[in-house]
């Protein structure tokens, strides 16, 4: 089986600073992955690789193995995105917004409103399909930006941030939402977050730092490799120690 996503010594720089440094790793489908780094890590370079927002000047990414420099077409269709930044348009409706970005995914009128409805069924948020996106609270809009970049039934969901400016109420619920996408969906999802709290020990685990892998595997495999209590403590433990070699 093809790796869900599999990442090949990917590098990239923003003029003399290399904000990703010889990156690999593979996601194994049906898995929810916790992509971990302090800001700056270089996570959102990653998924505007991953995207094609940036090209690939140095190594290969592959979505279910299509490799998305040379034709990008096939992985695209695989993925859906949630990207750090509010990206819904503010004066459309909620259903306005996906019944758009349906058609720009070649999914006719009829056929978007019937997934729409699904969607916004599963997300809780079918009372407020009618409403202006400015009048949703900033929990109810991530519910609909993660209904929309699951209309065209992607096989892959990448989050960047996706909680950021929530309260602890609704990053929670949010979480939990996706959780369920990969236990009852089979979703694949790499969730790219700053947060310890948000990674769950039987999650995978991808911790980057200043465009470098420290580690991946189970959560569970890093805490007990690094001799942690857990999470936390990992994550502290590996940051501390590439810094002090950086420094030496």
């Amino acid at each position: 089986m093809d790796a869900a996503l599999a990442v090949e010594r990917v590098s990239h720089f923003y003029g003399p600073r290399r904000a990703l440094d010889d990156v690999s790793f593979k996601v194994t489908p049906g898995r929810f992955v916790a992509l971990l780094g302090l800001n700056g890590a270089g996570k959102s370079t990653l998924f505007s690789l991953i995207t094609r927002l940036y090209g690939v000047r140095a190594g290969h990414i592959r979505v279910f193995g299509y490799d998305i420099t040379p034709d990008p077409g096939p992985a695209l269709r695989l993925l859906g995105v949630v990207f750090q930044p509010r990206t819904l348009d503010l004066d459309l409706s909620v259903a306005q917004n996906l019944i758009y970005h349906a058609a720009l995914h070649g999914i006719g009128v009829r056929e978007a409103r019937i997934r729409a409805a699904e969607l916004l069924s599963q997300t809780g948020m079918t009372d407020r399909a009618r409403d202006k996106v400015r009048d949703l609270s900033g929990g109810q809009m991530r519910r609909v930006e993660i209904a929309r970049a699951l209309l065209h039934r992607p096989r892959l969901l990448i989050l960047d941030e996706a909680t950021v400016g929530l309260d602890i109420k609704a990053r929670a619920e949010i979480l939990e939402h996706v959780r369920v996408l990969v236990r009852q969906d089979g979703v694949t999802v790499i969730w790219a977050t700053h947060l310890v709290d948000e990674v769950a020990v039987d999650d995978d685990l991808i911790v980057l730092h200043r465009g470098r892998i420290l580690a991946q595997g189970t959560a569970a495999e890093i805490v007990t490799q690094n001799g942690a209590a857990g999470v936390g403590e990992a994550f502290t433990r590996l940051t501390r120690d590439a810094q002090a070699g950086e420094a030496a």
